[in-house]
């Protein structure tokens, strides 16, 4: 009774408040979750770094490099991808190649050549142009040709000069190449002409010179589509010349942005670039000329002496001329004797950054001519990239097409494929510390052995190819026994394309003031891996020779997530 009583009293439990009761716990219920969601949505706000949208405009691109909150890189003396290597290489650029019907058949006009037996080939000649040009394209079928310069006199009466932009018919890269040779020419009685041979690789120097304009070349008409996109042309003549400021009134009207100090040098070449191109995003996202630093020290990881190196010079490794045309740069030695001549004069102001958590949206608004990020001694918080971070990553976009490779290493490249006719299939062998570390890569040593690369290679590298070697493997002679099945290359056969007689050695000595430029561990590992991204057919050591992951045990996954 007593209990009935007290139930009965209870207002709350009056059949009549049941459902208003019901009502209110279902709110409060829904007002719980919905404060719970807003928590987990500003924690998840708080702590998500986005990936630079920069790295997945399409397929073609993938995950190379990583930005995390620890903002830590691991070493990697692999190389760098650059602004080329994203770009299509099926663009409209490349469908108007010249075929041989699209070049006249010389016609003999002069009926009687007594007396003419003796005279220098006219190389001026229309006719002989085009004989010239329907021989190169008859004799190097594995490339398509997209211009010819006119053809010059060679080194004697019976040879002429002549160059062309090519690039090879089963390319990936999206990238022009040019070269220049020299063709024999000899004459009939009957007044024909016949080339009688046409010289290796860059023998034709007097046609090598880049002309002003190409009115005198015979190319197909280009597509409008294609006249605006911008290629890398490996062969033409470098122009890495330091840009000038024209004058004081210039100068001072210029908005400058400078990174100072810091924690990466000497790190990878990885490290490197992911900070670079966060200082020339920023510039480019403020409107400012970004005062760079040339030099660069070289990581240990890439030096033959194992020690950090430093005094090597940006345009070393990469294409200084597309830069400077593309974006607003300045070398910063050349900047502070412009800055001491006239900032005290002209009033120009400095604006000091200490902390990379200042965001450059917050900088927008800065007037000051120069502004100066100054990192500290603390890494990892004075690393460049550490600016590009956070919000930023949304806000500004690192410019990977700004950089492309050095085209004096990618001249060596095409040496390289050129003296196999780009004609030639390849595989890179990684070995070295990896294959010694049985804990990380427990298969590498042996499914990277000459009788397991011959196993792997036999169903997908017909027999007798010739078959480049890209490998970090000294002793070459460890892959002897590929040469019953294919004809074997390797980089060092190839040396003379950089030692002190070549092109690439006489052009970094000039830029490095008189000073030989030793062909470094990065360059090495640069062309090497080029060449085999060149190769018709490619097999990789990850995936293609063993069943081990590029980054150790248990790694695969991640790798290619």
């Amino acid at each position: 009774m007593l209990g009935r009583s007290s139930l009965s009293r209870s207002g709350s439990f009056r059949p009549e408040n049941l459902g208003q009761n019901a009502l209110a716990m279902i709110g409060n219920l829904c007002f719980a979750i919905f404060v719970l969601g807003v928590l987990i949505f500003t924690i998840i706000a708080a702590t998500y770094q986005p990936e630079d949208p920069l790295f997945h405009p399409s397929t073609k691109i993938t995950t190379f490099l990583t930005s995390t909150s620890n903002a830590t890189f691991k070493s990697d003396n692999t190389v760098v991808k650059t602004g080329e290597d994203f770009m299509e290489s099926n663009q409209t650029a490349f469908a108007t190649f010249i075929n041989i019907t699209d070049v006249d058949v010389p016609v003999v006009t002069a009926p009687d050549c007594e007396g003419d037996m003796d005279k220098p080939i006219d190389c001026s000649d229309q006719e002989i142009f085009h004989l010239m040009m329907r021989a190169a394209i008859e004799q190097f079928k594995d490339i398509h040709f997209y211009r010819f310069g006119k053809s010059v006199s060679g080194s004697n009466d019976s040879t002429c000069d002549m160059a062309w932009r090519f690039r090879p018919r089963e390319g990936k890269t999206a990238a022009f190449y040019k070269d220049y040779r020299r063709f024999v020419i000899t004459r009939s009685e009957n007044c024909n002409f016949t080339v009688a041979g046409i010289g290796e690789y860059h023998t034709g120097v007097n046609a090598r010179k880049k002309k002003k304009n190409h009115k005198s070349d015979f190319e197909k008409q280009q597509p409008k589509q294609a006249e605006n996109i911008s290629l890398p042309v490996v062969g033409e003549t470098v122009n890495d010349s330091l840009p000038v400021v024209e004058s004081e009134g210039s100068f001072s009207r210029g908005k400058y942005l400078i990174y100072n100090g810091g924690g990466d040098r000497c790190k990878s070449m990885n490290h490197y670039l992911w900070s670079f191109l966060c200082a020339l995003g920023e510039a480019q996202y403020l409107n400012r000329t970004l005062v760079m630093d040339l030099t660069i020290c070289l990581s240990s990881i890439y030096s033959s002496s194992n020690q950090d190196e430093e005094g090597k010079d940006f345009r070393f490794y990469y294409d200084f001329e597309h830069l400077k045309e593309s974006a607003s740069v300045l070398d910063q030695s050349q900047f502070w004797l412009d800055w001491g001549k006239w900032q005290k004069k002209d009033g120009l102001g400095l604006y000091l950054v200490e902390d990379f958590r200042v965001t450059p949206m917050k900088l927008a608004g800065v007037n000051d001519a120069l502004i100066m990020r100054k990192f500290g001694s603390v890494e990892p918080d004075n690393y460049w990239y550490r600016v590009c971070e956070g919000e930023t990553e949304s806000v500004v976009h690192r410019p990977w097409h700004l950089i492309w490779k050095s085209r004096r290493l990618m001249e060596i490249v095409s040496g390289i494929a050129s003296r196999l006719n780009w004609d030639f299939d390849s595989v890179h062998v990684v070995r070295g510390e990896k294959a010694k570390n049985k804990e990380l890569w427990p298969n590498l040593a042996s499914d990277t052995s000459p009788e397991s690369i011959l196993s792997s290679l036999q169903d997908k590298i017909e027999d007798g190819r010739n078959l480049y070697i890209a490998t970090n493997e000294h002793d070459t002679s460890f892959f002897d026994p590929l040469k019953d099945k294919y004809s074997t290359h390797f980089l060092d056969e190839y040396k003379d394309l950089w030692d002190e007689n070549s092109e690439w050695y006489a052009e970094t000595m000039k830029l490095n003031n008189g000073v030989a430029v030793e062909f470094d561990g990065y360059m090495r590992v640069s062309v090497d891996t080029e060449v085999f991204l060149r190769g018709k057919k490619q097999v990789e050591t990850f995936n293609g020779l063993t069943n081990d992951c590029r980054d150790g045990i248990n790694t695969c996954q991640s790798a290619t997530a």
